[in-house]
């Protein structure tokens, strides 16, 4: 059970870490010159949709915040936090749509879109969190633990 313990703390920080190789990737390779475009183009359409637009630093320096937010975050996982696997089946579902959108991308454009070489990672990392939390969640809870232990 111990083993059980610490891989939904290292899945955590797994994923957390493959978001900023992610962020790391985009920002090297222009994501924002294809984003912004995009979002222009589909608010021309759809002008109710509220899709933002971002400048270089507020997107990086957003991005980092959440990065570390996730990762202060993490001692949480390791300690079993049971209430912390809702986030992360959403945290997995969300980076595992992110990461198909990149690779789907640059099929349907047929030409590598920014952020693509990260996009395994994500998918490995969102997997990886998405089983641990739910073998956390099959498993009996700390307290119940520390209770039979009396």
């Amino acid at each position: 059970m111990a083993r059980t313990r610490l891989s939904f703390g290292w899945a955590w920080i797994a994923l957390s870490l493959a978001v900023a190789i992610h962020v790391t990737d985009e920002a090297l390779t222009d994501f924002l010159s294809v984003y912004n475009p995009t979002v222009r183009e589909i608010r021309g359409r759809l002008p109710w949709l509220p899709l933002p637009t971002f400048t270089f630093r507020v997107w990086l320096t957003g991005l980092i915040l959440g990065i570390v937010a996730l990762l202060i975050l993490s001692p949480l996982a390791f300690r079993r936090t049971r209430w912390l696997t809702v986030p992360a089946y959403l945290f997995a579902i969300l980076m595992m749509a992110n990461g198909l959108q990149h690779l789907l991308g640059s099929v349907y454009l047929h030409r590598l879109m920014p952020g693509v070489y990260s996009s395994p990672l994500l998918l490995a990392g969102s997997t990886y969190l998405m089983l641990s939390a739910w073998n956390e969640r099959r498993l009996p809870s700390r307290h119940a633990e520390q209770s039979i232990e009396r």
